[in-house]
C-alpha cells in the first residue's frame, strides 16, 4: 500500500504567540451516511501528523467517506520531541477544532486521535468542548507498566457519545482496568476491542489475521458507529450552534 497522504488543505493556526499547520483531506467519495462528517485527528506523544499511523487512518477514513483534519501540537511544530503539558496540547487542539468549524462545509464534527492525541480530546469533551462524538484510538489507560496510574477521573464528565478502540495486547490499557472505568461512565461510551493488536494496532503473524485486516476492522467498527449516530440523533450538535 501507499505511504501517500491524501490530497490536502493546509492551515496555518495561530495558538497564542506560536503556529502549526493543519492538514484538511476532504473524503474522497460522496458520503455514505448524512450528514457530512468530519474528524478531527490529534496524534500519538511519540508521533507526529504524518506519521505512519496517522497517515493510515487518513487514507483509510477519507476513502470510506470521513472527512479528516491532522496536525502537529505545538511541540512537534517546533521540533521537540517532548509533549507540552496538559493545558498546551488542549489549546492546540481547541484552536484546531475551532478552525476546521469555520473552514469547511461539515454539519456534524467528531474529534479524538491516536494515544495522547484521544486523551487530549476526551479531555476537551469532559470540559464541555462542543462536538458531536469522540474517536478515540489506542486509549492510554496507564503508563506502559504502571496500571495504578490510571488516566480515567475525567472519563465520567463526558457527555457526547464514544467510540474507543483499543487492542487486547495493548500495553497502556488493560481490558479488564478499562472495562472496571467503564463503570461510572454516564455518556453512550462503545468499547471495540481488536483481538491481538497492540498499542499500535499491530498484530503478530502467529495471530493468523494481518495489520491491514485489523485497519479494516477499525474502519466497519467506526462508519457502524457513525450510522447509529445518524439514527440516534435528528439533528447533530454542531448544526445547533
Amino acid at each position: 500500500m501507499s505511504s501517500r497522504a491524501p490530497a490536502a488543505t493546509e492551515w496555518q493556526i495561530d495558538v497564542d504567540g506560536e503556529r502549526t499547520v493543519a492538514l484538511f483531506e476532504a473524503s474522497q467519495r460522496p458520503p455514505s451516511l448524512e450528514p457530512d462528517t468530519l474528524f478531527v485527528c490529534a496524534h500519538g506523544a511519540g508521533g507526529h501528523r504524518d506519521d505512519s499511523a496517522m497517515l493510515r487512518l487518513a487514507r483509510m477514513y477519507v476513502g470510506r467517506g470521513l472527512g479528516m483534519v491532522r496536525f502537529n501540537f505545538l511541540y512537534r511544530a517546533r521540533g521537540s520531541g517532548r509533549p507540552d503539558p496538559m493545558p498546551r496540547l488542549q489549546a492546540c487542539m481547541r484552536a484546531v477544532i475551532e478552525r476546521s468549524r469555520t473552514e469547511t462545509a461539515a454539519t456534524r464534527i467528531i474529534i479524538g486521535g491516536r494515544s495522547m492525541g484521544g486523551r487530549t480530546a476526551s479531555m476537551l469533551a469532559a470540559e464541555g468542548m462542543p462536538c458531536d462524538g469522540l474517536l478515540l484510538l489506542a486509549y492510554p489507560l496507564h503508563p506502559a507498566e504502571r496500571p495504578d496510574k490510571l488516566r480515567d477521573a475525567h472519563l465520567g464528565a463526558i457527555r457526547v457519545p464514544v467510540l474507543c478502540l483499543n487492542g487486547t495486547r495493548d500495553a497502556l490499557c488493560r481490558r479488564e482496568l478499562m472495562e472496571a472505568a467503564l463503570r461510572s461512565v454516564v455518556a453512550p461510551w462503545d468499547m471495540h476491542w481488536l483481538e491481538g493488536a497492540d498499542h499500535g494496532f499491530h498484530v503478530l503473524k502467529s495471530s493468523g489475521r494481518s495489520d491491514a485486516q485489523v485497519m479494516t476492522e477499525v474502519g466497519d467498527a467506526t462508519e457502524a458507529w457513525l450510522g447509529h449516530l445518524h439514527q440516534a440523533v435528528a439533528k447533530p450538535m454542531s448544526a445547533l450552534r
